[in-house]
């Protein structure tokens, strides 16, 4: 496993070394988790104040607050203008536009998908100037009313000071993009209080196949329980939601939960095609970049003049589908309200992410859902609001490709571990009709097309590939005789196309080996030819390969002494000779495996 070379700790004469490294390692990585942990607290503390200044002073705006966050201050008691708040999004987008595009125009949008395109493109490097102006950026675009999430903006808090730290340290590109990732989980694994989720997803979201970064789970795993532990010792521990003890009891239900999960497909494939049908609009207006997020923000608010509960985060709506307080006109208005008004918010260049209005609006979804089949069959579904947990995890898997972490951020999140076995059944079948759609445009699609890890996979390739798998390709040849004179070497010569000649012993057994241009020495002096054995020619010093050397031993034997033939011997006797290997087959074999896998990943 790669991930040994970060964390060395086997026993042997180097083991005090290794035992400094992995220390050395995980304070960093603990050390990424508390500025992670501090920027989570730094962002919840502009968000709540934000949202007393904008929404609750301003325009009287009192959104609903989830049961694991409340209100830092009191209400101001300002009466409710709806008047105000259509216009408070577009006062929210011009701060932001002139805020992002002056001094970080990387920081627009939903600052997740940047921090996968730094971890595959950029070598992990990230400018230290765009975590601050994205956490500013984004609690003005969120605070106003613009619909987005919390994650995108702490996501880019810890990736940008873990690539900091690392290219402070002078450590290469990998290490680099590892902690960047690290960074990346204790900042959603702290501001959604699910620690073990936040690592996965960090590890799963770069790729849009079902795989993992496997060197990034740990270091994530410790940065992300770090970051949660310091989050929570200012604003207490628990969940982000609190969901009444849904079970999971009857079979029946499974056929509901089916019906979820192609309805959450479709509404996905609608959020995605809206947001990004938005934010190509934007970005063909012939007008500055500075005023985009402002026209944005002004259509978010039109939207939010009649549904004010589609505005800004959205948490403590979601919290009310989870106690069964909300009726189906308004789950409905809600979900579909909150794909326009982020599409607006996000699309036109404002700042947030795109994690939290999924949450909202898969809940919205299952409640939906969830109701409509209490109602048809109550003796079957009896209990609603758990198809709004589902609905949670299932939406955003669809719209993300990571069906793993989601199920662990969503019981986390709420709370609730006994709706797994739904959860897997929604998203395994979310994930499959969806997978051709992501709203992260920078995820690649495995770890192949990745540029990461350009030419690690000529190494891995070749290590899976054996010598007796190219048996068909070793070539029978002729031994010549160690007490073969030259002169009679000289006609045989002639005679053959072959380069590289085994020498036997008077055994038949392998002795040593020359090539044609060994022989160059000998070849114009005749007076000697008569008298020079080819014993004399041939070198005992023979590089060989067996049936089951890889190969990548068998090219680093190639480049050793630059041969172009290997022989082949048994595994257990290298005196007896197989046939002779020739590097350009071997090339040859290994560019058809390289092509058949890309061709498979093309299906």
């Amino acid at each position: 496993m790669r991930f040994k070379k970060w964390f060395e700790t086997i026993a042997g004469k180097d083991s005090s070394a290794n035992i400094a490294l992995a220390g050395k390692r995980v304070f960093y990585f603990a050390l990424i988790g508390i500025i992670a942990g501090l920027g989570s607290i730094l962002f919840h503390y502009l968000c709540q104040l934000g949202s007393h200044f904008f929404m609750d002073f301003i325009a009287g705006y009192r959104p609903p607050s989830p049961a694991g966050e409340h209100h830092l201050i009191p209400s101001s008691g300002t009466s409710f203008n709806r008047l105000i708040l259509l216009f408070l999004p577009a006062f929210g987008g011009i701060l932001s536009g002139w805020l992002v595009y002056t001094f970080a125009p990387e920081a627009e949008g939903h600052g997740t998908d940047a921090a996968i395109d730094a971890y595959h493109k950029k070598g992990g490097f990230i400018r230290s100037r765009v975590p601050l102006i994205k956490t500013i950026a984004s609690a003005l675009t969120l605070t106003t009313g613009g619909s987005g999430g919390r994650e995108g903006p702490i996501a880019q808090i810890g990736a940008g000071f873990g690539s900091f730290l690392a290219t402070k340290l002078n450590l290469s590109d990998r290490q680099r993009r590892i902690m960047m990732a690290a960074g990346i989980g204790a900042g959603v694994g702290s501001i959604f209080r699910a620690p073990l989720a936040g690592a996965l997803f960090a590890a799963e979201v770069l790729y849009r196949d079902p795989e993992f970064e496997s060197d990034v789970i740990i270091p994530a795993g410790i940065s992300s329980v770090v970051a949660y532990c310091v989050f929570c010792l200012v604003f207490g521990w628990g969940s982000l939601f609190e969901s009444p003890d849904y079970r999971f009891s009857n079979p029946l239900e499974l056929g509901p939960y089916i019906v979820l999960a192609f309805i959450i497909v479709g509404t996905g494939f609608l959020y995605i095609k809206s947001f990004y049908g938005v934010t190509a609009l934007f970005k063909s207006w012939n007008i500055p970049n500075h005023i985009k997020p402002a026209i944005g923000g002004l259509c978010t608010g039109i939207i939010g003049f009649f549904l004010p509960q589609t505005l800004s985060f959205g948490y403590g709506f979601a919290q009310k589908a989870l106690d069964n307080e909300l009726t189906i006109p308004f789950l409905f208005f809600l979900a579909f309200g909150k794909i326009i008004t982020t599409s607006f918010s996000i699309g036109s260049g404002g700042s947030g992410g795109v994690f939290g209005p999924s949450i909202v609006i898969g809940g919205a979804i299952g409640g939906v859902v969830g109701k409509l089949f209490h109602l048809i069959m109550p003796g079957i579904v009896t209990a609603p609001g758990a198809f709004v947990v589902v609905g949670m995890a299932g939406f955003f898997t669809a719209v993300s490709n990571t069906p793993v972490s989601t199920i662990i951020f969503v019981s986390e999140m709420t709370n609730s571990y006994h709706l797994l076995l739904p959860s897997l059944l929604v998203c395994s079948l979310s994930y499959l009709a969806a997978q051709k759609w992501t709203i992260y445009q920078k995820q690649v699609k495995n770890r192949i097309s990745s540029p990461a890890h350009a030419g690690e996979f000529f190494v891995d390739i070749l290590q899976t590939i054996k010598i007796m798998d190219l048996m068909h390709l070793v070539k029978k040849v002729e031994l010549i005789p160690q007490d073969m004179t030259f002169l009679d070497f000289k006609r045989y010569f002639s005679e053959t196309k072959q380069h590289y000649f085994p020498v036997m012993d008077n055994n038949k057994r392998l002795a040593s080996i020359f090539s044609s241009t060994d022989v160059r020495a000998v070849l114009f002096s005749k007076e000697i030819e008569h008298l020079v054995l080819m014993q004399d020619v041939g070198t005992s010093d023979i590089i060989v390969v067996t049936k089951s050397d890889d190969l990548n031993t068998a090219l680093q034997k190639f480049t050793t002494k630059n041969i172009d033939s290997l022989p082949v011997v048994e595994e257990d006797d290298h005196g007896i000779l197989l046939g002779m290997l020739n590097r350009r087959e071997v090339i040859a074999f290994y560019n058809q495996q390289v092509q058949q896998l890309k061709n498979r990943a093309k299906e």
